[in-house]
């Protein structure tokens, strides 16, 4: 985390379950300042409480309001945005709340870090971004290629932004492993559909993947890590192995599976490894890629049923534990 060293860095959402893991892990960096910017005053004094470092300071705002993230951008060399309305049934039965801050809210993030000089800027997504079937992906879509366009709407300024996709992650607030934890003294557990599949990344993972794409970031990129597949029956045998479980049909707006890099996209995504990258098609990102890494097939899916990588139930037993 060297290129943190005496630089100011501000997490919308920063009070959420992946904020407050990525601002406890750059904290043990030589960071210059970290601003917690969100608009729930309560969590803002409960994180207070939690962490004691003098370099940390508490916004109340909201990515809605273009004129409080100008004053909040203030001398802010990076920006992590995880501010998002992200449960599926609420961007439903909320629709134009969910357009409002995922999508006005990422315009918001693009033109103000522009205007004040921000040098990175990585948003999160959601692989329900990946061909949605919901209002939450279809807003998420939209903020991906905002982010993406974000780029060329700079210009010279040299503000850059990139975005990082990954799927659920376990043991986040609204996941479904505290769900499953909470009913299982109940002895039943509900399953929308057992051939359902999900990517399984934890908490700590999702923040170094982050941490790591600011470093390797040009702009333009959406970043999406190599993680494994689970089945949500071994998840559920794996967290309640002596509940039953009840097959309640899938729920409106939720996948069988999850999808990260659809077969359209494949086709101008880098396989770097341990991680991909879809670029952009700019017409100068061209001249940027190395000819040394790996294009992906045009039939190519990054799907979580058709991955190559699966963890057992001992192997999700030993990750809850942990």
């Amino acid at each position: 985390m060297n290129f943190l060293n005496n630089k100011n860095i501000l997490v919308t959402g920063g009070t959420g379950s992946f904020g407050k893991k990525f601002i406890k892990n750059i904290l043990t960096s030589q960071v210059k300042k970290v601003v917690v910017f969100s608009r729930d005053e309560l969590k803002q004094y409960e994180m207070k409480q939690e962490f004691s470092d003098n370099r940390l300071r508490y916004f109340i705002g909201d990515v809605r309001d273009k004129d409080r993230l100008y004053r909040a951008f203030e001398g802010i060399d990076y920006v992590v945005h995880a501010a998002a309305m992200k449960h599926v049934d609420a961007c439903e039965y909320n629709p134009f709340e969910a357009v409002k801050t995922n999508i006005n809210g990422a315009q918001n993030i693009i033109e103000a870090a522009i205007d004040k000089g921000v040098n990175k800027v990585i948003a999160l997504s959601t692989d329900k971004a990946a061909a949605p079937i919901n209002l939450y992906g279809a807003t998420k879509l939209a903020s991906d290629k905002l982010f993406v366009a974000g780029n060329s709407y700079a210009g010279d300024k040299g503000t850059r932004f990139a975005v990082v996709r990954y799927g659920n992650v376990v043991g986040s607030r609204g996941s479904v492993v505290p769900f499953f934890k909470k009913i299982q003294h109940t002895g039943r557990i509900p399953i929308t559909d057992e051939r359902m599949t999900r990517f399984w990344i934890t908490l700590d993972q999702g923040v170094q993947f982050v941490i790591n794409s600011f470093d390797r970031m040009i702009g333009g990129e959406i970043f999406v890590p190599k993680i494994p597949s689970m089945k949500v029956t071994d998840l559920a045998r794996a967290v309640a192995p002596d509940c039953q479980l009840d097959f309640i049909g899938i729920r409106p707006g939720e996948k069988l599976h999850e999808v990260m890099i659809t077969e359209d996209d494949a086709r101008h995504t880098v396989d770097f490894g341990t991680y991909y990258v879809i670029q952009p098609e700019f017409p100068w990102w061209s001249d940027r890629a190395s000819e040394k890494n790996i294009f992906l097939n045009d039939n190519f899916k990054y799907s979580s049923d058709l991955n190559d990588d699966w963890l057992s139930v001992e192997q999700l037993k030993q990750f809850i534990k942990e």
